[in-house]
């Protein structure tokens, strides 16, 4: 399992992906498609047409990891849509919980941000 910290900035391919494609294609698709750069850190999702697998490719600084995940049965039913776009960022508990082939928009967790200071 991949460890997913929550200041890793995460971004999720609306459009499914040819998995086919290896490290090389998935970096051309994030430049091409995603407009973000493949050397910059942020983690990349993608989905297969089929909604059985997701690939997640990352760069830490000295190459690149290719993480693969295919379900034994059934289908990730939840996927980012957006029509402006061709990505949506997610918070590192959504993509947790789109790991484990839940639903990120129902999952119930504390807000990113919230001031530190006396309770009144």
């Amino acid at each position: 399992m991949i460890q997913i910290a929550p200041q890793m900035r995460i971004v999720a391919a609306i459009e499914p992906a040819d998995f086919r494609r290896g490290i090389d294609g998935l970096a051309r698709l994030c430049k091409d498609v995603l407009k973000h750069d493949p050397l910059s850190g942020w983690v990349f999702v993608f989905r297969n047409r089929s909604a059985t697998a997701l690939k997640i490719l990352v760069y830490d600084g000295q190459g690149f990891w290719l993480c693969h995940k295919r379900l034994s049965s059934g289908k990730f039913r939840w996927w980012p849509t957006d029509k402006k776009g061709a990505s949506k960022a997610l918070a590192a508990h959504q993509m947790q919980v789109l790991l484990s082939a839940g639903n990120p928009d129902t999952a119930q967790a504390a807000p990113l941000w919230r001031p530190v200071g006396p309770v009144d």
